[in-house]
């Protein structure tokens, strides 16, 4: 984490508004590299850096990127509930909070395992203990007030007439 709090102040650290390879977001990325290495060289002496092979200097995660780890992630969930044959939605408004939430500058997106505990699996859990939800239902996590809420889907009037 050498030059981070540096990197924080002047390129910034975490989603980029300025993303893909574009020229700017190319430009911070190496004016970022090379303050990286000129940090390394000042704080470690000639003889450790000759041990190491290479740098890698990791480019910040996208919002995009980021929602889809929250996508893999969720996979997981949706694999034991269906043991249980209950389905799982997510929402959009619900990925983006867990992304939100799950995602730390300084961490990137390793607190997302937390998050997804946090606020979908505990929660749903105690609402499946409560007889909430049954086999055979199809539950939907929206987010709602800057919480995860979880209702059962609806059916349709027409597939519940048998049409």
């Amino acid at each position: 984490n050498i030059g981070a709090p540096q990197l924080d102040r002047e390129v910034g650290i975490g989603f980029k508004a300025v993303r893909d390879e574009s020229d700017d977001y190319q430009r911070a990325y190496e004016r970022m590299k090379s303050h990286v290495t000129h940090e390394l060289r000042r704080t470690f002496r000639p003889e450790f850096l000759n041990r190491i092979d290479e740098n890698i200097v990791f480019k910040a995660l996208t919002r995009e990127q980021v929602k889809e780890i929250v996508n893999i992630l969720m996979g997981r969930v949706k694999r034991e509930l269906r043991g249980q044959n209950i389905t799982l939605e997510v929402t959009d408004g619900a990925r983006e909070l867990l992304a939100k939430e799950g995602f730390d500058p300084a961490f990137g997106a390793r607190p997302l395992r937390r998050a997804i505990q946090r606020l979908i699996e505990d929660p749903l859990s105690d609402e499946l203990l409560r007889g909430k939800f049954a086999a055979g239902d199809t539950v939907v996590a929206d987010a709602v007030e800057e919480r995860i809420v979880f209702e059962k889907k609806r059916e349709h009037a027409s597939a519940l007439k048998g049409e």
